[in-house]
């Protein structure tokens, strides 16, 4: 019998890897399989395999991608291979022959499918879920494991993922959904990966210092001790060393022969000032003939942007940058640009991208060097330190396979980071893969529309979420057992025999901030010394002066035995915290002057630490039963830890809820909200659950309603547009943008959205489920000025990036396609609006269409 996958290994220019071939056999054996292995190891392969199998067999493969412009790059790279008749493109936006044997799509269009019993999955062998690992991303997750659990049961599942911890958890799951699953597991990098550290030395003869971050003795990998060493010479106040600013970086580079080379910045604004700054210096890294071909490049890449529209991105300086052989690479760049970076750097020709770390997810950008400039980025909220496993994804692009005989990821020295936290995080490691799949107003409305009540319910149980339910369970318990036998020991010392401290403490907080503490933080004159009791200040001052008042709270200007003057403020001063004694202060009154400072230093030096009669006790300043009693201090500071130690076990309990806890329960109350709002009666939807079914937005049943009450109906094309754009812009910060609309009508049905909203979030509290989030107005102006014709140049988009701009007005068409699809009434409205936005650089793709 004729093996079907000689004729695909025969056309292979290499000897595959085992993990491939087996990978491949599975496939052949009608298993779904599971690949996890290192960026760049050639996972891509087994789906090429899977979807050779297919067409043999004269079925059809689908291949899905996390984003748009993976989508685009995986059909222009099947094109190659298969021919443009036999391949064919859906992202929403996009549609390039659908009805070709093999079509690449992101996973959000496979889904829709799904739900939609559509006829295009009748004769569908094979399904690619490229970049599988997305299942964890917050907003997007579940649409992955929708799309395990419900694609029909005949269609096998290529999961490729990057390297994740739980590998083996992953696969049983699926093999749980999809009946059996082969798990293939490749660890080893197809080009070895030597770490490095770089640092800049002030005062050695050379200058720049570039060494491996390990050293191998006796076998084992070790911290490199010269690092260690060189490092730990650097004492006092003038450091040595410093951070290699960008421009050395990437000409030591060169010098190394290290380039090609990817550099993360964790920021859109640093990445644009790294390769601005370069250019000009006047870093030059391309010949004549490479110049030549950039601009080549680049012309072809942006020859469908108007010539004001490059003017108003800044074409000209973008290209001189890629002609001396930098640029930068961020979602702020419109996706021309991005993929002229993109093809420029896969040709060898662009030599140094400063990158946020998206690029390395998914964009096919391999490099011979990965720097990381810095070992922490912002979350949102604080700045986190990476984990092994970022370290291990952004460097997986250092090696090119084939080029290379190594890959370089370098970490560059930081004052504010030790030796041993670099040691720690270019450590081998790996994420572990969390669900984060949660049912929503659409699933739902879907799950009542193609399942009995029973299936529905086992479906969700069947999700990952429930799946890792299991092992968290016991886990989870014993973190709620131990915080609650912690609280009720906290409890009991804040007891007291005189009163309530609740009413206490409540009392405390009520008082003006002066009258807050002890009195010790309240009453400080010149000359008290304090003994500061534990905190973040802990140790002994003089206070040298009051200051001005801040947050109505006391403030003073201390010097501490150390010899440092500096600002102690009232809320630094705990309770327990005790004068001990005064001193004179020397004359004349100079407290910046270094003899005074010497001066008074020697005074409170001489000072024995002693508690002082004379502090003012809490019954003076706040009267209440409770201040009468010597431990009033413990009982107050055991109720404040039981108040935290409360609010902690409220975030586990809900964060239960959202990991796979409490599915069903919070997927009845969902359904009991849209019972509620009329659209299931009973296990059956109605004309208004139906319409839901076809809505795809994060924020799906406040848009719904917004459309059942009438509230986007009647408006001119553009004013829907603005309208509509409300459901789809989330601004970059955690502030609401303030609402400016052309129109006092659109003012007008914006209240009352935000009115629609403001109910929902009471239904969903009321029903103790998250609140969807609020809708956002910040794009509303943009969006109107833009459908009423106005040129890039001229619009008001307050500092949003160009690439921003472009993206959610991409969203904003895939939402207006939706309404003009799904809503009968708006369908005239919505195609008018929707031709108004996709237009000029919002419509340009890189895509042939």
């Amino acid at each position: 019998m004729t093996d079907p996958l000689a004729g695909f290994w025969a056309q292979v220019s290499f000897q595959p890897d085992p993990f491939q071939v087996k990978a491949a056999q599975a496939v052949l054996d009608g298993r779904s399989v599971v690949v996890t292995a290192p960026t760049g190891s050639g996972k891509t392969l087994v789906a090429e395999a899977a979807i050779h199998l297919a067409l043999e067999s004269g079925k059809r493969a689908f291949y899905t991608t996390p984003i748009k412009a993976l989508s685009n790059q995986k059909f222009g790279d099947l094109i190659e291979v298969h021919g443009s008749d036999r391949v064919g493109l859906l992202t929403g936006d996009n549609v390039v022959n659908g009805d070709a044997p093999i079509v690449v799509m992101t996973t959000e269009v496979l889904r829709n499918m799904v739900y939609a019993t559509s006829s295009q999955l009748d004769d569908v062998e094979i399904v690619v879920l490229d970049e599988v690992h997305y299942l964890q991303d917050r907003t997007r997750g579940a649409v992955w494991e929708e799309v395990i659990i419900h694609t029909p049961q005949r269609i096998k599942l290529v999961s490729l993922s990057a390297t994740i911890s739980n590998n083996a958890e992953f696969a049983e799951w699926i093999g749980t959904r999809r009946g059996s699953t082969a798990l293939i597991t490749a660890e080893k990098r197809p080009v070895p990966l030597e770490s490095m550290y770089m640092v800049k030395d002030k005062t050695g003869s050379r200058d720049l210092h570039l060494l491996p971050t390990f050293v191998v003795r006796d076998g084992r990998r070790r911290p490199n001790p010269r690092v260690e060493h060189m490092l730990g010479i650097e004492r006092g106040r003038r450091r040595r060393f410093k951070t290699p600013n960008r421009t050395e970086v990437i000409e030591r580079l060169a010098s190394e022969k290290m380039l090609p080379a990817i550099y993360f910045i964790f920021s859109r604004a640093g990445c644009d000032s790294a390769a601005h700054r370069l250019l000009d210096a006047g870093v030059v890294l391309t010949t004549a003939d490479e110049r030549s071909s950039i601009r080549r490049v680049a012309e072809e890449r942006t020859a469908h942007l108007r010539d004001d529209d490059l003017g108003v991105l800044g074409y000209d300086r973008f290209v001189a940058g890629l002609e001396a052989g930098v640029a930068a690479h961020h979602a702020g760049m419109v996706p021309a640009f991005k993929e002229t970076v993109e093809e420029l750097f896969a040709l060898g020709l662009v030599k140094a991208v400063f990158a946020t770390e998206t690029l390395a997810l998914g964009i096919n950008m391999s490099a011979r060097s990965v720097v990381i400039e810095n070992l922490s980025k912002f979350n949102g909220e604080s700045h986190e330190p990476l984990r092994p496993g970022d370290y291990t994804q952004l460097t997986g692009r250092a090696g090119r396979r084939g080029i290379d005989v190594e890959g370089f990821g370098i970490v560059l020295h930081s004052p504010f980071v030790k030796f041993s936290d670099v040691i720690e995080i270019a450590d081998v490691g790996s994420h572990e893969l969390r669900s984060s799949f949660r049912p929503t107003y659409n699933m739902t409305a879907n799950l009542v529309a193609n399942y009995r009540e029973g299936e529905a319910e086992e479906l969700l149980e069947a999700s990952f979420a429930s799946f890792q339910r299991v092992g968290d369970s016991e886990e989870a318990a014993g973190r709620v057992a131990a915080l609650e036998h912690q609280l009720s020991l906290e409890q009991a010392q804040a007891r007291c025999e005189r009163g309530s401290v609740s009413e206490y403490l409540a009392a405390i907080e009520a008082a003006p901030p002066d009258r807050r503490r002890s009195g010790i933080g309240a009453l400080l004159n010149s000359g008290i010394v304090i003994d500061v009791d534990g905190g973040s200040r802990d140790g002994r001052y003089v206070v040298i002066k009051r200051l001005s008042s801040k947050d109505g709270g006391a403030r003073y200007l201390v010097l501490s035995t150390s010899g440092r003057v500096s600002t102690l403020g009232y809320k630094q001063i705990p309770e327990t915290s005790v004068a001990a004694g005064r001193i004179d202060l020397p004359m004349p009154f100079k407290p910046r002057d270094r003899r005074f400072i010497q001066e008074t230093l020697r005074r409170l030096r001489r000072v024995l630490p002693r508690e002082s009669s004379k502090v003012p006790r809490v019954h003076t300043l706040i009267q209440h039963p409770v201040a009468e009693c010597p431990d009033a201090a413990t009982h107050v500071a055991a109720l404040r830890k039981a108040n935290r130690i409360s609010r902690q076990l409220d975030r586990l309990r809900s964060a239960q809820l959202g990991s796979g806890f409490g599915l069903l329960e919070e997927f009845r109350s969902i359904r009991a909200i849209l019972e509620e709002l009329g659209y299931v009666d009973g296990w059956a939807l109605t004309a208004r659950g139906s319409r839901l079914r076809t809505l795809y937005n994060e924020l799906d049943l406040l848009l719904s309603e917004s459309v059942e009450r009438g509230h986007l109906h009647g408006l001119e094309p553009a004013e829907l547009a603005a309208l509509a754009s409300v459901f789809v812009f989330e601004p970059r910060s955690d502030h609401s943008s303030p609402a400016d609309w052309p129109s006092g009508e659109l003012g007008r049905r914006w209240d009352r959205i935000e009115d629609l909203w403001e109910d929902l979030s009471k239904m969903e509290t009321a029903h103790r489920i998250s609140h969807t989030r609020r809708p956002d107005p910040g794009f509303g102006r943009i969006a109107f000025e833009w459908a009423s014709g106005a040129d890039l140049e001229n619009l008001s988009m307050g500092g949003m990036a160009p690439g921003d701009f472009v993206r959610v007005s991409r969203q904003l068409s895939d939402l207006l396609r939706q309404l003009r699809d799904g809503v009968n009434e708006l369908g005239p409205d919505a195609r008018a609006a929707l031709a108004l936005v996709d237009r000029g650089v919002v419509a340009a793709q890189g895509v042939e269409s």
